[in-house]
């Protein structure tokens, strides 16, 4: 499906929150308070009742930025139970699951066995996989937010060290290429399960796992909005042999090894955020500006003339993925990134938010393959959208980003905060009530700036 070409939904939109009459703003603000509300059960947020009943990484600090505005002790509680799941060797955990609903989601617990690989938490079952490493920013947000309250709960004291061990875990044992940045080894560790990106490597994996695997997330969401089977089979079988070999990031010949651009980049803003978390706990901090720096410098080689946008780097292959996806524009996040004008550039042009798209789009609108409806191949995302306005803002594109907000808000609150939207109808699509739409709306709604570190 094609794009319509005119002019930018976003450039024609009204600009910022404050276009939106008063009383739409109040309920829309509401009613997100009562979705993360609903979505609680006592120690975090799960991202939806039904779809995703457990704890998920990224998806807990996407929650805890929307959630400072409400109350800074939830949002501290909520990276706090991500935080006590974490690894001997510093990981954190895609998901930390709720014993009780272990079959309303696959892979569950079962199938990670995790309190049988060594390292692993022994009070809490996890997957072995982990998530783009934003956690840090949202420890450091939710500090600013109620720095007394903070101080008062020791929250950086206590989260700066297991920061700290989960950005060295990555320096060390994820980067399995020796350039610097760190390696996925599942497509659902990049967030954007099934991007084009990952296309060409999943076509060298096998489909045939030894598990048995169902498909829960069908009750919830149409077939067509979510991989599919096939998909599921090659996400299986990775996620075996991840975990037959003990989840230790030390099999030479594991298929699925690549440097997304995304994750790197909210890798970089983490760690200015870690040194802002220790210039507050009086401790040196030049190593994580200086480790961000490098994450930047590394960061451009991943940069593709051709796509006018950062791709994925092959680490098995020595290749080089040349595809424009919204992971590509987003290193626009991180300070002193190079091509930023170019970047820019694809970000506000034709094949994204220029498509007059309402939100920005997961895949590049022009390519043969992008599907409008169907999860991460090209339909549009709010924590996506959130995050370019940040990024917008970072270069000086203010009202840009005030009317991405503007548009965050109204979309979230027109369908019940759906997992993700049609681009350019804003046709709801997956679940709904869905916990970061809800957090980054409301993050719209009462944000001081966009800037990176506010």
């Amino acid at each position: 499906m094609s794009a319509p070409r005119a002019e930018s939904a976003l450039a024609a939109s009204p600009g910022g929150v404050g276009s939106i009459p008063a009383a739409i703003v109040a309920e829309a603000e509401a009613r997100a308070v009562a979705v993360l509300e609903a979505n609680w059960n006592g120690s975090h947020t799960v991202p939806a009742t039904g779809l995703y009943p457990h704890q998920w990484s990224w998806d807990s600090a996407f929650i805890a930025i929307g959630l400072r505005h409400v109350s800074p002790r939830r949002a501290g509680q909520e990276l706090d139970s991500l935080l006590a799941g974490q690894w001997n060797d510093g990981r954190l955990p895609q998901i930390i699951f709720d014993p009780h609903r272990d079959t309303d989601y696959s892979p569950g617990s079962g199938f990670w066995r995790s309190r049988a690989i060594p390292g692993s938490p022994a009070d809490v079952d996890t997957a072995g996989l982990i998530q783009p490493p934003n956690h840090a920013w949202a420890v450091w947000k939710v500090h600013v937010a109620d720095p007394a309250e903070s101080a008062r709960r020791s929250f950086l004291e206590r989260a700066y060290p297991r920061l700290v061990a989960w950005h060295e875990y990555l320096r060390t044992r994820r980067d399995r290429g020796g350039r610097g940045l760190a390696s996925i080894v599942h497509p659902w560790e990049s967030g954007t399960d099934n991007s084009p990106l990952w296309d060409e490597v999943l076509a060298t994996v096998p489909g045939n796992p030894r598990h048995v695997f169902e498909r829960p997330d069908l009750m919830h969401a149409h077939a067509s909005e979510r991989p599919s089977d096939r998909e599921y089979g090659k996400y299986f079988w990775l996620a075996e042999r991840y975990r037959d070999h003990d989840c230790d990031d030390r099999d030479d010949d594991f298929p699925f090894l690549l440097e997304d651009p995304l994750f790197n980049s909210l890798y970089a803003v983490s760690e200015l955020a870690l040194a802002e978390i220790a210039d507050a706990l009086g401790r040196p901090s030049a190593q994580h500006r200086e480790r961000a720096a490098e994450l930047a410098s590394a960061l451009s080689s991943l940069y593709s003339p051709a796509a006018e946008a950062y791709g994925a780097f092959d680490v098995v292959r020595g290749e080089l993925v040349e595809k424009a996806t919204v992971n590509g524009v987003l290193p626009l996040l991180v300070p002193g990134i190079r091509h930023a004008d170019e970047l820019l550039a694809t970000l506000l042009g034709e094949r994204f938010l220029g498509a007059t798209a309402l939100l920005v789009p997961s895949y590049d609108t022009t390519a043969a393959d992008f599907d409008s409806g169907l999860y991460w191949r090209g339909p549009a995302w709010f924590n996506m959208a959130w995050l370019s306005a940040v990024a917008l803002a970072r270069h000086g594109r203010i009202e840009e980003a005030d009317r991405l907000g503007a548009q965050i808000v109204r979309l979230a609150a027109a369908d019940d905060f759906p997992e993700y939207v049609q681009p350019w109808t804003g046709k709801p699509h997956g679940t709904r009530r869905f916990s970061w739409t809800a957090a980054l709306a409301l993050d719209a709604i009462r944000h001081q700036g966009w800037g990176v570190m506010e």
